[in-house]
């Protein structure tokens, strides 16, 4: 990695890397960011990463990364680029490998006085409906034909397929489905991947989470997301499992070998690309939402597993507990948006690698039942501090093109937090706040230990001073299954 560039403060929560820092920088970088965050990412090689996305062609205003950014493939984590489609690139690495790694929150009518006693019951349940870890199986199993109609289908497959009912569609970003999924885009190793891990979590930073309600902040859109404080809560975090793996895997290693013939030189050859308007793009970009669909299909079928368990445990139907999907949303995925740009309105490939949209009141991409509040955004905290709901905001689209954090993001990385923490005190420090964990491996609790994380006070505080989002409502974890 380059020297890290130097950051020139624009205001309390915007810092800026300046064109002529890096040598083949078009546009700026912007990092939204505070005093207390700075510390985590000074000498940090994320920054560098930021500086390398503003050399791509095509790029659009300036690269931007979000108060949770850390070190990734290409682009850092928590960044953020959009592209001109005649003159731009997709690259894969700003899209990351674990194509739609995404966030869905369930609510239940259920409060805290009536699931703690049943607790470690209904965890030790979610563990075993919903396969996890490295390599899970036993999901819900695919034929060959079945995995290409899962992704051309999405969650609407799933649906389809007694997985949930069509009104958990209607609050999914894209309703659960990207229509310019080809299957035949997918390579058959891709498939082989995805044919047993429909419906289970995978490792690392995925988890489902049983939490409460603790704080509301705006009363008037709460109430509309069944947000009341006391109420139990689901939140799930998982991707497109190992099918978006080799997806991103089979491209990236495509472009690498077509780069020089396409006339284009990087500084950094993990931004490998192909300009938008190739045929080699245009095939990795339904490749990304064949694997996209995987995923939303995937968190349908986990969400089914959900129900099943908490209507296991407590003897009624998951209807009668109001097991409702909130909102599901994405965080690795390329998309054509329309933004202002120069004066004018521009259709844009915008990019985002550990980020989501956060889309204001009044825009189409929002669904109908949260239109005149603003797309819900969902962020996790750490399994032992608080997640957190948020709310685009119209500043949004100017500062972000309407994009916000995605996370907490990480401070240490996984080695280091596995060298630092020890299973047994993390799970007693746990325990001591009332918290229930259930992990495949000692590895998965360690190496996602609260301390491993930045704080989700502060990330979220800089995402609101920003003019990103605005806080909904804060979430506590009372349980935890992790991979």
């Amino acid at each position: 990695m380059p020297n890290v560039p130097a950051l020139v403060q624009r205001d309390e929560f915007t810092f800026d890397i300046p064109p002529e820092e890096v040598p083949g920088m078009r546009v700026p970088g912007r990092l939204f960011s505070s005093a207390s965050l700075l510390g985590e990412v000074q000498g940090d090689p994320s920054l560098s990463q930021l500086a390398n996305v503003a050399t791509l062609p095509g790029i659009q205003l300036r690269a931007l990364a979000m108060p949770d950014i850390h070190f990734g493939y290409g682009f850092p984590v928590g960044g953020v680029a959009a592209f001109d489609l005649a003159d731009g690139v997709v690259s894969p690495g700003g899209i990351g490998y674990d194509i739609n790694c995404g966030v869905r929150l369930i609510r239940t009518s259920l409060g805290v006085d009536e699931v703690r006693p049943r607790l470690a019951e209904l965890v030790e349940r979610l563990y075993r409906n919903v396969p996890s870890g490295v390599g899970a199986r036993g999901g819900v199993a695919l034929s060959p034909t079945g995995v290409d109609e899962v992704l051309a289908g999405g969650a609407r497959w799933a649906v389809e397929h007694g997985l949930g009912r069509p009104d958990d569609l209607v609050v999914q970003e894209e309703e659960g489905r990207l229509p310019s999924a080809d299957p035949s885009a997918v390579s058959p190793s891709a498939k082989k991947r995805g044919l047993k891990q429909l419906g289970t979590i995978g490792s690392g930073n995925h988890f489902l989470e049983v939490q409460a309600v603790d704080q509301v902040f705006d009363p008037e859109f709460a109430p509309v997301l069944g947000l009341v404080p006391g109420r139990v809560v689901i939140m799930l975090h998982t991707g497109s499992r190992g099918l978006g793996h080799q997806v991103a895997t089979d491209y990236i290693q495509e472009m690498d070998r077509h780069l020089a013939g396409e006339g284009i030189t990087l500084v950094d050859r993990q931004l490998s690309c192909a300009p938008i308007a190739s045929e080699r793009a245009q095939r990795y970009l339904a490749a990304m939402a064949a694997a996209a669909n995987f995923a939303w299909a995937n968190r349908q079928a986990i969400t089914d597993g959900v129900r099943r368990a908490f209507a296991q445990v407590f003897g009624r139907s998951w209807e009668e507990l109001d097991l409702s999907v909130v909102y599901d949303i994405s965080h690795n995925m390329a998309k054509v948006e329309e933004h202002a740009v120069d004066g004018g309105r521009r259709r844009l490939l915008v990019h985002r690698k550990g980020a989501t949209r956060a889309f204001p009141a009044g825009r189409e991409e929002v669904p109908a039942a949260y239109r005149g509040h603003g797309q819900p955004v969902l962020i996790p905290g750490d399994m032992g501090t608080a997640s957190y709901v948020l709310a685009g905001l119209p500043t949004a689209l100017e500062r972000s093109f309407g994009s916000s954090c995605h996370g907490a993001g990480r401070r240490l990385s996984r080695h280091a937090a596995n060298r630092q923490f020890r299973y047994e005190d993390v799970t007693r420090d746990l325990a001591g706040h009332g918290i229930v964990v259930r992990s495949t491996t000692r590895e998965g609790v360690t190496e996602e230990a609260p301390g491993a994380y930045k704080n989700v006070e502060d990330v979220v505080r800089v995402a609101e001073g920003a003019g990103l989002t605005r806080r909904v409502a804060r979430l506590v974890p009372l349980g935890v299954v992790k991979g």
